[in-house]
C-alpha cells in the first residue's frame, strides 16, 4: 500500500456498516442479504433482480428469484439500496451510513453508459415537496431520476 486513502470504502467495509446499522435497527443482514448487498456493491451500472441472480448462481449455486426478491426487499426497506423505476433496477446508496431510512434522493443516469449517480440535494427535494404542499399534497416518498450524458461520455 502506499498509504493513499481512497474515495471509496472497500466492499467488505460497507458490507459490515450495513450490518452494523441492520443490527442498531433491530434487524439481521442475513448471508443471503449480504450476498445481494455484495453484488449490488460490486456493479458498475444498475442491476435488475435477474442480473443479480445470474451473478450470484456462479458463487451461490441454487439461489432462486424469490430470495433475491426478498433480498432486494428488506435492503430497499434498510436504505442500503435504491430501486430505479424507469429501469427496474437497483443501485446501492452511495452512503448508507450517513442517512435514516429512506432518504429522498436524486439520480443521474446516463443513456449512454448505464452509470448512476446519486445525489442529495436538499435544494430539488425542498423545491418539490413545496410544490406539492402548493396542490395540497402531502409527499411521502420522492425520487427523482434524470436521465442523460455523463461527462465521460460526452468527451
Amino acid at each position: 500500500m502506499s498509504g493513499v486513502a481512497t474515495a471509496e470504502p472497500s466492499i467488505d467495509a460497507r458490507l459490515d456498516a450495513a450490518a452494523r446499522r441492520c443490527l442498531a435497527g433491530g434487524a439481521a443482514l442475513t448471508e443471503p442479504r449480504a450476498a445481494v448487498l455484495r453484488v449490488v456493491l460490486a456493479a458498475a451500472a444498475p442491476l435488475t433482480a435477474y442480473d443479480i441472480l445470474d451473478r450470484l448462481r456462479g458463487s451461490r449455486g441454487r439461489t432462486t428469484p424469490p430470495t433475491v426478491y426478498r433480498a432486494l426487499g428488506f435492503l430497499t426497506e434498510q436504505g442500503l439500496v435504491h430501486r430505479l423505476e424507469r429501469r427496474g433496477a437497483y443501485v446501492a446508496c452511495h452512503d448508507h451510513a450517513d442517512h435514516a431510512h429512506g432518504h429522498r434522493a436524486q439520480f443521474l443516469i446516463c443513456r449512454a453508459c448505464g452509470a448512476v449517480q446519486e445525489l442529495e440535494d436538499q435544494l430539488v427535494d425542498q423545491a418539490l415537496a413545496d410544490a406539492a404542499a402548493r396542490l395540497g399534497f402531502s409527499a411521502e416518498a420522492t425520487t427523482v431520476e434524470m436521465e442523460g450524458i455523463c461527462a465521460a461520455c460526452a468527451t
